[in-house]
């Protein structure tokens, strides 16, 4: 599927360095004006509502990790791989923690370290995003696994 990504300037969009573009939102918000996403990633403790699109539930419960890790490694990998030519979206209930934290995730599948990963996703994106201790410890785990290509 080859489709007009995310335009960079529009609500909720990081641009990943090397310039994929991604959309974070959260599900309690209203959906943002433009075009729809082609691929969603729901990050919630509960059932996500259902969208006209195709999307993939990781249950993360709010504040803390995905119940699955390593399916979460293997949603997220083919999210980022579906941004190169689709528009995806990221959404847990507010949009920043789970959001982030997974954006984070994104950003070191592009080539970041964790640290920068998450500095990139606060600078860009929100700057409460990767909430907690715990989520920080994901980015690190994640991009842990990516470097030992296991993900």
């Amino acid at each position: 599927m080859d489709v007009e990504g995310w335009p960079a300037d529009a609500p909720g969009v990081l641009v990943l360095p090397s310039g994929r573009r991604v959309r974070g939102r959260g599900v309690r918000l209203p959906l943002p004006d433009g075009p729809s996403p082609t691929y969603a990633v729901h990050l919630l403790g509960r059932r996500p509502p259902d969208v006209p699109w195709p999307s993939a539930w990781v249950r993360w419960p709010d504040l803390g990790l995905p119940t699955d890790p390593r399916r979460a490694r293997r949603v997220l990998l083919d999210a980022w791989q579906r941004a190169g030519c689709e528009r995806v979206e990221l959404a847990c209930g507010g949009g920043r923690g789970r959001t982030g934290t997974a954006l984070a995730c994104l950003a070191v599948l592009d080539g970041a370290s964790p640290g920068g990963a998450v500095a990139h996703v606060r600078e860009r994106y929100h700057p409460r995003s990767v909430e907690t201790p715990w989520q920080r410890w994901f980015v690190a785990w994640f991009a842990a696994g990516t470097s030992e290509g296991s993900a």
